[in-house]
Formats: structure tokens, C-alpha cells, sequence
């Protein structure tokens, strides 16, 4: 009997520990974030993911993040930026291309040849979002960064080396200025998010894409396809990313909360997270050349006939831009300055 109340007495006492000790241990906020890609991919296991946890591991505890993956939580990734909005989740990263015309004046960073490296481009992206479109595009929503991918390229079943060889394929494209640039060069710009990619691929429905190397090794693109077309020099084109926080939970937040959130986001974030895409390129690529693909690197030089073709663009999205009340080349003056700004 004595022995039975020790026990009894002992297990009691660990309740009682347990007991003391759980408030202590649950999270204050208990937050959701949500993406298309797989958990691994590069966007959301090397910069999302640490995101967190350095949210998680500054607030000592406090605030949790749940992460979501492959639209985890239902709907699709053209939806993920009003899912903030909404509240449906309380964060989302997306491609910010995905909702064509609804965000005018980041579409300066997806112009032809605009961008030469992904961390001054992302840093440039940055300035604008905090500078100007906090209050104006990006309005309905709490902004954690805003980042660019590196040097968007062809993959195709064909061979791409001059403008010419793209007429009449069908080619995925991310955003409207993508699909315009297929479009001049008589292809057909199919739209549609990269997920959806490698099943457009296998059927046929697609006869290329347009994506960095980054991704392509998630996608299974150089299984699908042969021929890969880059560019030395500036980027043929790059799309654009936004993270962002419904209003009223980051409202919930108090101000400790609030403040570890922004010490993990804004500028250094947006640029880490262009720079890490970036990075992933390198060996992307080295797959496709272990399964011996044909890769074309287009010259400088000989992208002077690429320009050619997309510099109508240039002008048109500038006189477009003008029209919606918002100066388009000053726009562009603004980012190249603070892309040839950026590390000095």
C-alpha cells in the first residue's frame, strides 16, 4: 500500500509538472503557410523553411508556422495571393505574374532583358515594393519580401537558337509580359502555373517552356525535353515572387511577435531568396548534361536579334503603363538604378 501511494504520489507530482509546464510550451500564434511546389523544391525547402524557422526559433517559441506544400490547403496558385487576402491561409508565397495586369508596375522587373543578377534585381524589387506599392498594389496584404528567380530560359522538344525557330510551337508561359515576349516571336504563349508543366509536356498539350534551370529538376523537364536554350548576359526575362501575411492576423500579432516576423523579412530576405534561386541553377543544369541534352547558350551578340524582336514590347508595356496613370519609364530608370546600385 505505501508503495502504491509513492507511485501514485510520484505520478501526480508529474502531472501536476506537465500541467505547470504546458503554457509555457504552446505557441502564442499558431500561423499557416501556404505554396504550390513541393515541400523539397527549392522555393519552399531552401527559402521558406528557413524563414520559419528562424521566426520560430526567435520567438522562442512563441510563434508556430505550419507549412503547406502542392496547394495542400485547395485552390490553385493563381488564388494563393488572395488566399492572404482571405484569410484562408495566414501566409502565401506566389509568383506574382500568376494574376496577369493586377500588379502593373512589378511587371518592370519581367521586361526583356531587363536583369542581370537575381539578388540586385530582387534588392530592386524590394525598394520599389517598400517604397511605392505597400500602400497601392500590394495594399490588402502584410508584405514579407518580394524576390525575383534567375535567368529564365527555353526548354523545348525543338531546338531554339534564333527567335524564328520558336514560330508555331506552343510554349508554357508564367506571366502576361512572357507571353507576350512568345507571342513576337510567332509562338504560341500558353499560360499556365509550373505545376500543371510536365503533365502539358508528356501529352503534348505544350511543345516547350519557360522556366530558370532551377526548377527543372523538380519537374522532370530534362526527361521531357532535349534542348535547352540560355542566354549569356542579361536575363531573357525573370518572373516575380511575392510572401505575404493576411492583414488582420498580423494585425493579432503583438509587437514582439510583429517585430521577429520583420527582422526575418523585407530586403536582406527578398534578397537571399532571389540569390538562393539563383544558385539552385547551376546544378539544375548539370542534370541536363548528365543526360547529354543539347544545350544552346545564346551570345551577347547574337542576342542582339532577340532584342529586335522584344523591344516593341518594351515600348508598348511603357506607353500602356502611361496610360494607367503610372510612369513606366521612370519605372525602369528607378530599378536599373538600383540594380547597378546594389553592393556598392
Amino acid at each position: 500500500m505505501t508503495q502504491r501511494r509513492t507511485i501514485l504520489g510520484l505520478l501526480g507530482a508529474s502531472a501536476i509538472a506537465i500541467a505547470a509546464a504546458g503554457p509555457s510550451l504552446a505557441a502564442d500564434y499558431n500561423l499557416k503557410m501556404h505554396g504550390f511546389l513541393p515541400l523539397p523544391a527549392t522555393i519552399p525547402g531552401k527559402i521558406i523553411q528557413p524563414w520559419i524557422d528562424q521566426v520560430e526559433a526567435n520567438s522562442n517559441g512563441r510563434i508556430e508556422i505550419d507549412h503547406f506544400g502542392t496547394m495542400a490547403l485547395g485552390g490553385t496558385p493563381p488564388e494563393l495571393f488572395d488566399q492572404a487576402v482571405d484569410g484562408i491561409t495566414d501566409i502565401s508565397w506566389t509568383v506574382i505574374g500568376y494574376t496577369p495586369g493586377r500588379f502593373p508596375s512589378t511587371e518592370v522587373m519581367e521586361l526583356p532583358f531587363m536583369v542581370d543578377d537575381a539578388r540586385a534585381a530582387s534588392s530592386a524589387l524590394w525598394n520599389l515594393t517598400e517604397s511605392q506599392l505597400m500602400d497601392t498594389e500590394f495594399k490588402d496584404v502584410k508584405v514579407l519580401g518580394t524576390w525575383v528567380h534567375g535567368p529564365g530560359m527555353f526548354h523545348t522538344a525543338d531546338p531554339v537558337e534564333v527567335p524564328s525557330d520558336l514560330e508555331g510551337m506552343k510554349i508554357r508561359g508564367g506571366s502576361r509580359m512572357v507571353n507576350q515576349l512568345l507571342e513576337a516571336t510567332g509562338a504560341t504563349g500558353v499560360g499556365m502555373p509550373v505545376p500543371a508543366l510536365p503533365e502539358a509536356l508528356s501529352k503534348g498539350v505544350v511543345d516547350g517552356a519557360t522556366i530558370p534551370w532551377e526548377v527543372t529538376g523538380t519537374l522532370k523537364v530534362p526527361e521531357l525535353v532535349e534542348n535547352h536554350t540560355e542566354f549569356d548576359g542579361s536575363a531573357l526575362y525573370v518572373l516575380s515572387f511575392v510572401m505575404s501575411m493576411n492583414l488582420d492576423v498580423w494585425n493579432s500579432l503583438d509587437a514582439e511577435a510583429q517585430a521577429v516576423i520583420d527582422a526575418a523579412s523585407g530586403h536582406d530576405f527578398s534578397v537571399f531568396a532571389g540569390g538562393t534561386q539563383e544558385d539552385a541553377d547551376a546544378p539544375a543544369r548539370a542534370m541536363a548534361e548528365e543526360l547529354g541534352n543539347n544545350i544552346i547558350t545564346v551570345s551577347e551578340e547574337d542576342a542582339v536579334k532577340w532584342r529586335e524582336v522584344v523591344n516593341p514590347i518594351i515600348d508598348g508595356w511603357v506607353a500602356e503603363m502611361d496610360g494607367k496613370g503610372i510612369d513606366g519609364q521612370g519605372l525602369i530608370d528607378q530599378v536599373q538604378a538600383s540594380m547597378a546600385a546594389y553592393g556598392q
